[in-house]
């Protein structure tokens, strides 16, 4: 894993998070920026997924290692799966479940960092 890398994806989860959380709390919908920023963090999570199922040999521990591929394979699907819900719900709660995905995406991407510096 790339730390800049991580850094990057953990900042851009925690701008959506922020904007997210913005754009609930002003009750709008969602918007070009917002879908621009998911995209950028989905470009980000497949990168890393590809450079962590590279890499993957390093992780020595079974039990890290399981929990490794979970978080890489199922980071990828929060973004998206949390921007179709936000685009086909129009309440203020689709944005507030937009900011919670991205919440998780920034824990998660955090862990797995944890993780691979553990094994290194």
């Amino acid at each position: 894993m790339i730390a800049p890398l991580t850094y990057a994806v953990v900042g851009l989860a925690a701008v959506l998070l922020v904007v997210s959380g913005f754009y609930a709390v002003r009750d709008r919908l969602i918007d070009d920026r917002v879908l621009l920023l998911a995209a950028l963090l989905e470009i980000g999570l497949i990168v890393q997924l590809v450079l962590g199922l590279v890499g993957l040999g390093e992780v020595e521990d079974s039990t890290d290692r399981a929990t490794f591929v979970a978080y890489l394979v199922s980071l990828p699907v929060i973004p998206i799966s949390t921007v179709l819900l936000t685009i086909k719900e129009k309440t203020v709660w689709a944005m507030g479940s937009l900011a919670v995905g991205a919440f998780a995406v920034a824990v998660m991407t955090a862990r797995l960092q944890q993780i691979w510096n553990l094994s290194a």
